[in-house]
């Protein structure tokens, strides 16, 4: 039994060796004779060689490796220059200068100052029209007679203001209060009691001092988390207007109180609201260019 397994086996292991000594050495001998001609063709190289695959071209070549057009002036006249649409000068115009930065010749160099001088001309056109449209049509731009510059000017505009401010504060007090928002631990809050003294006695307006500490509610109520603060109520109107925040001075009070009484009484809005009331439907109102019935830019002949 022993020697016929052993038979058995090698004549199995025999066979399984012809069947692959007959179909490998058979694939190997048509590899062999296909790749015959590739051999002799190129037989520097051997039967084991190899090459790196071809780089993959690249779609975009790296910054700055294109070189760039050379820009030159000499395609334009002056004029065309001068006529030229402000987006195109102003394109045209850098690359000048970065090609005279990059390359000072005194061509380049030349160029550019040239056509920065000209820049300069067009923009000193435009303010001396400015300056003639300004005067020729001054009933339409009234900015020297509501906001002068010259010293009596300026004097009388300040003294309006004064009076006008003044004015506002006295007939406020009559349906108007201030809340006065302090905390015992404010340092501020008695510098600025001290300053408010001064007002309440040359105005004689209300003043309610509102402890944050004592009277959370109030406090919620306005949401007001920072002291001093002071706040301006008017008698029939649940809306409010906050005056201030942390220590004001008295000139500065009377300022922000009187805008605030102006836009609680309807009399300015957001987009007007620094206004005063001599300045109304002048160049200083935003709004009074829509009170116009011509185009300014058709003024009647």
């Amino acid at each position: 039994m022993t020697f016929a397994t052993r038979q058995y086996l090698f004549g199995k292991c025999l066979v399984l060796s012809s069947l692959f000594f007959y179909f490998g050495f058979g694939a190997i001998a048509a590899h062999a004779a296909d790749s015959a001609d590739h051999f002799y063709d190129k037989s520097r190289q051997g039967w084991f060689w190899y090459e790196d695959p071809p780089a993959a071209a690249q779609d975009q070549e790296e910054p700055g490796a294109k070189p760039r057009d050379t820009i030159t002036l000499d395609a334009f006249s002056m004029e065309d220059l001068w006529n030229m649409h402000p987006d195109d000068f102003q394109s045209l115009l850098n690359g000048v200068q970065k090609q005279a930065v990059q390359f000072p010749t005194e061509q380049n160099v030349l160029e550019y100052l040239t056509i920065q001088d000209i820049a300069r001309r067009k923009a000193l056109a435009y303010t001396h029209t400015a300056s003639y449209v300004t005067q020729k049509y001054s009933d339409l731009f009234r900015m020297n007679q509501v906001y002068p510059t010259a010293g009596p000017g300026i004097t009388a505009r300040v003294q309006m203001q004064r009076d006008e401010i003044a004015e506002t504060l006295n007939l406020g007090k009559a349906d108007h209060a201030l809340l006065f928002f302090v905390n015992p631990r404010c340092s501020y809050c008695e510098k600025q009691r001290q300053i408010l003294a001064y007002f309440v006695e040359k105005y004689g307006w209300q003043l309610r001092t509102v402890d944050i500490v004592k009277e959370p509610d109030a406090a919620a109520r306005f949401n007001i988390t920072v002291t001093p603060t002071l706040l301006l109520i008017k008698r029939g109107n649940p809306e409010s207007m906050p005056v201030a925040t942390g220590v004001i001075a008295l000139s500065e009070l009377e300022r922000k109180l009187y805008r605030a009484i102006r836009y609680l009484s309807g009399m300015t809005g957001s987009d007007n609201f620094l206004l005063y009331d001599f300045q109304t439907d002048s160049a200083l109102d935003p709004r009074s260019i829509l009170n116009g019935k011509s185009q300014p830019w058709n003024p009647p002949q």
